[in-house]
């Protein structure tokens, strides 16, 4: 379980994270949505405690981050896809990690194949397409067997394959009991994975509620999509708009 209780954050005069709180819950997925500046990227690295929140509290499996007995089997992170070393094969890569977190050398291979790169597990990471990067991060937040597991769209950059194939890996997860916090983009599979949504801007909670009653709130042939707009009119940083043929821009 994530409980993220009152956090805020500011960079200078910016505000980028005020008063947020929310719940990640064992055997589902929570997805964190929001506008590009919405606030969710600083919310998910002080979860993961790479930002010192200026107030506030998370909690992982009712625990202070660093108060876990075995952080590597309690929660993994995969918020960047290109913190790699180009010159270290995927198998390398996991390697150091699960010999820093005190896990086997043989779970590399395991989470290797659970995400359909054990054929390459000796390839340059330098040499990986983005969605091979993006299957090896999601390795990485594999590894050690945590009951918790934060992703950041973690299917930027996967074909129709690679999509089905998360899918069917993050619902997996879920069933398994675990708890799941997923950043995306990605509406499409949003609507179809998702447990609760919890949609942010301009650094604030905007809506956080259950798939279905968050879906109630749009309408028409993509009412996930409708009802985002509708949370974050306003919330957007910038703004563009196609003119109709013959239509004059104001």
């Amino acid at each position: 379980m994530i409980t993220v209780s009152g956090i805020s954050k500011r960079f200078g005069d910016r505000v980028a994270v005020s008063d947020v709180s929310f719940e990640a819950a064992p055997g589902s997925i929570t997805y964190l949505l929001g506008p590009n500046g919405a606030g969710k990227s600083t919310t998910m690295r002080m979860i993961a405690g790479l930002t010192t929140p200026d107030a506030g509290t998370v909690r992982i499996n009712e625990r202070p981050l660093r108060e876990l007995p075995h952080t590597m089997r309690e929660v993994r992170f995969n918020l960047d896809t290109f913190a790699r070393h180009p010159k270290h094969t995927a198998k390398q890569h996991l390697t150091w990690q699960a010999r820093l977190g005190g896990i086997t050398v043989g779970e590399v291979r395991r989470v290797l194949a659970r995400v359909g790169l054990a054929d390459v597990e000796d390839r340059l990471v330098g040499r990986f397409s983005l969605g091979m990067l993006q299957r090896l991060g999601i390795a990485t937040a594999l590894l050690g067997d945590p009951r918790t597991i934060v992703l950041d769209e973690p299917d930027n950059g996967l074909d129709v394959d690679g999509i089905l194939w998360l899918r069917e890996l993050l619902t997996g997860l879920a069933r398994e009991g675990r708890t799941l916090l997923v950043a995306s983009h990605n509406l499409t599979e949003v609507a179809i994975t998702a447990d609760r949504i919890v949609i942010m801007g301009r650094g604030r909670i905007l809506s956080d509620a259950g798939r279905d009653e968050t879906v109630a709130l749009g309408s028409g042939p993509r009412p996930l999509e409708a009802a985002y707009l509708t949370v974050t009119r306003g919330s957007v940083e910038y703004h563009g708009r196609t003119s109709a043929p013959g239509e004059v821009e104001q």
